[in-house]
């Protein structure tokens, strides 16, 4: 496949989402329209190099299950790829959910990728504007992708091109009509990639000029990021790739380090989900190899 590197790391995020919906029982998030944003030939293309990097991610494996190819490819997505993504997006469309229903009228996604949640809430059109903001290469593919699929583009979903990783725009958000009204942001996949200060200053603008009661669901990775391996070495495996992509991981945090942040910008640690209680919450009696990540943490955060 002959793409830029932001828009593989969207389509293969999307592929563990769309795995999940077609082949995985029970649904920790269903996303059911993520696989038609693929062709045939993407969602192929993307299984035979994840079961020809088998032996990256583990040898036993790939000895145990030589001639099953969907065992295989079963173990990569499960095991490596799905269960932050999955997690994540569970809990933070749960969150958003329920500000929606206490009047939430703004959303605000950082780093969408090929997010479909607009799509997936068609009654949402009249009472939420969505912004999606993420870098413009990205943002075309995905545009791209939805008029193959012959998904018609909402009038409340706004599209904001911006890499906001170097610069944060709130002008752009204003020209797209972002009103001063309470707002919840989303921040998922992104914190890893980005230095403490990156995040401080992130953090620090989008709550400058918007009301209390403004919040942000967010994840990020505990002090043991470069240390732990994690089960069959996914954690080790994670950092690895992203070095080799040229997407190092640059931040990890303790508990008291992310609180201090938060305070710095105005903000109140309203949950804190510790890998043992993401577990705890969406992994709990399954009988495949999903489980939480051991460094992964969530959090939601409100504005004083």
């Amino acid at each position: 496949m002959k793409l830029n590197e932001s828009s593989l790391t969207s389509l293969i995020a999307a592929f563990g989402r769309a795995y999940h919906s077609q082949f995985d029982t029970p649904k920790i998030f269903n996303d059911y329209l993520a696989k038609d944003l693929f062709s045939q030939k993407e969602f192929n293309d993307i299984k035979a190099n994840m079961v020809q990097g088998i032996q990256f991610f583990n040898k036993e494996i790939a000895q145990k299950f030589k001639d099953d190819t969907d065992e295989i490819l079963k173990w990569i997505t499960q095991v490596q790829l799905s269960p932050t993504p999955l997690a994540r997006a569970a809990y933070c469309e749960k969150v958003l959910l329920n500000e929606v229903r206490l009047g939430l009228k703004q959303y605000v996604i950082l780093g969408a990728g090929l997010d479909t949640f607009c799509f997936r809430h068609p009654e949402m059109k009249n009472n939420l504007e969505i912004f999606e903001i993420d870098h413009p290469s990205t943002q075309e593919f995905k545009k791209k992708k939805l008029d193959q699929a012959r998904f018609k583009i909402p009038s409340n979903l706004h599209f904001i091109p911006m890499d906001f990783t170097k610069k944060f725009s709130y002008q752009s958000l204003i020209e797209e009509e972002l009103d001063n009204h309470r707002t919840f942001f989303s921040l998922l996949g992104v914190s890893y990639y980005l230095t403490k200060e990156e995040i401080a200053n992130l953090v620090d603008k989008l709550f400058t000029k918007i009301p209390s009661g403004s919040s942000i669901v967010f994840d990020y990775a505990d002090e043991k990021l470069f240390k732990e391996k994690g089960m069959s070495n996914r954690v080790q495996n994670m950092v690895q790739m992203a070095s080799a992509s040229g997407e190092p991981m640059k931040s990890c945090f303790t508990y008291d380090e992310i609180e201090g942040l938060l305070e710095n910008a105005g903000l109140l640690i309203y949950e804190h989900l510790s890998p043992v209680t993401i577990n705890n919450r969406f992994f709990h009696n399954r009988n495949d190899y999903l489980s939480a990540f051991e460094t992964i943490h969530y959090i939601h955060a409100v504005k004083k």
